[in-house]
């Protein structure tokens, strides 16, 4: 935890070393772009979600480094996320650590809307059995489907959600099956200079066990622009307001670097 958070200052001062090298900056419509998940650009994102803290599982952490990779194709943007995880849990009784790949994802957004102020899509999600650990997914193939809209209600105010669903189409049998929905709000307050408040927590339901996370966001995030990249970095504190079932996460901290080309 404490080396993530050195990382994110580190690289919060190189950005901000760099911006002020750079007199033009971002554009109004690049930084109103630098948070839309339906973006027509190619996009490149890591993203850290540190996990401290875990419901009913005394001395559980849990870590989730995403790397994202998302790319248009005329009107469908497909978008490949490969995860990192590691999970522990060092107790009295208990004294296990584990880290390795997760499930990998993919999922094809057909913009059926694609308008200077507002953008959605929608289509297929599906997650693959590849984790290198089974305490590190779910032991399960699973298909289902996503939607997502971004609304540029100004050059200052941007906002918008994603819901994705997925349940279990084979996998191993002795794993418990897959149900899951997930509902993303997302919201932006541009500041000024590429520097903007920012909220994105994810809430999970699990429909097959009843457990759930209810988090709520805010954060802060910077925008540079090198060149014809576009850097995006942020940090987002997101502590669960309601939350039920074992290894839920009660807090958690959400930070990253979004690139888009």
């Amino acid at each position: 935890m404490k080396k993530f958070f050195t990382s994110i200052a580190i690289l919060l001062l190189s950005l901000t070393s760099l911006y002020a090298q750079d007199k033009k900056g971002p554009s109004a419509e690049e930084l109103a772009k630098a948070n839309n998940p339906l973006a027509d650009l190619v996009a490149f994102n890591i993203q850290h979600y540190a996990r401290p803290a875990l419901n009913e599982t005394t001395g559980g952490a849990a870590n989730s480094t995403w790397m994202r990779f998302a790319m248009p194709t005329g009107r469908v943007l497909w978008r490949l996320s490969a995860p990192l995880e590691t999970r522990f849990i060092n107790n009295e009784t208990t004294n296990f650590s584990k880290s390795g790949l997760g499930d990998i994802d993919l999922t094809a957004f057909y913009l059926g809307v694609m308008k200077p102020k507002i953008t959605f899509g929608f289509g297929p999600s599906a997650s693959f059995n590849t984790a290198s650990d089974a305490a590190l997914g779910s032991g399960k193939n699973t298909l289902g489907a996503a939607a997502v809209v971004y609304a540029i209600a100004s050059p200052q105010f941007q906002y918008g959600g994603l819901v994705t669903w997925r349940t279990d189409i084979g996998g191993d049998p002795s794993r418990d099956g897959v149900n899951l929905l997930a509902v993303q709000p997302f919201y932006f307050w541009q500041l000024g200079k590429g520097l903007y408040f920012r909220g994105a927590p994810i809430m999970t339901f699990d429909m097959e066990t009843g457990n759930y996370a209810v988090p709520i966001g805010l954060g802060m995030g910077k925008v540079v622009k090198l060149d014809k990249t576009v850097l995006n970095f942020f940090v987002e504190p997101q502590p669960s307001v309601i939350v039920h079932g074992a290894g839920q996460p009660t807090f958690q901290v959400y930070g990253g670097l979004n690139m888009q080309f």
